[in-house]
């Protein structure tokens, strides 16, 4: 039978925690904690390279590396959003300061009981409020350097 990783809010009998989203900067004191996370989209696409041959009537492909992300789209307080703007830790910076300044981050997430890591750049930062949703609330792609690390 299979083990499925249960959703917080998910059947009853199952318990999870609900994803939390924390980045670092290498060398600073003081995480960023994003735990306001709307939805969760992991992805890991390889490249493929393909060639024809004269001796074969298809195409031949072979996988090369892969592009990794993470997006989310997270409710904004302004602490989050902006930081503290005193130092150049991730919870100094913000979300904002590490998109804006191109800042390397580390990341961890947790999956059900395991925890992806890695480090990557914030993109992707578009944040709206609107009438049906009164508070902001903005996507966050972490665009990753490298590979994903599953512990």
């Amino acid at each position: 039978m299979a083990t499925y990783i249960v959703a917080p809010g998910g059947p009853a009998g199952e318990i999870s925690s609900p994803p939390v989203l924390t980045l670092t900067v290498d060398g600073q004191v003081g995480n960023l904690v994003i735990p306001s996370l709307q939805d969760v989209t992991i992805s890991n696409s390889n490249d493929v390279f393909t060639w024809t041959q004269l001796n074969n009537d298809s195409k031949l492909q072979v996988a090369t590396t892969a592009t990794n992300s993470i997006s989310t789209n997270i409710v904004v307080d302004s602490v989050l959003f902006f930081g503290t703007g005193v130092g150049e830790a991730a919870d100094d910076k913000g979300v904002f300061g590490l998109s804006k300044d191109k800042t390397e981050v580390g990341f961890t997430i947790n999956i059900g009981d395991k925890i992806l890591s890695g480090s990557g750049f914030v993109t992707g930062l578009s944040p709206t409020v609107s009438a049906d949703s009164p508070v902001w609330v903005t996507p966050v792609t972490l665009t990753i350097n490298g590979a994903i690390t599953v512990a």
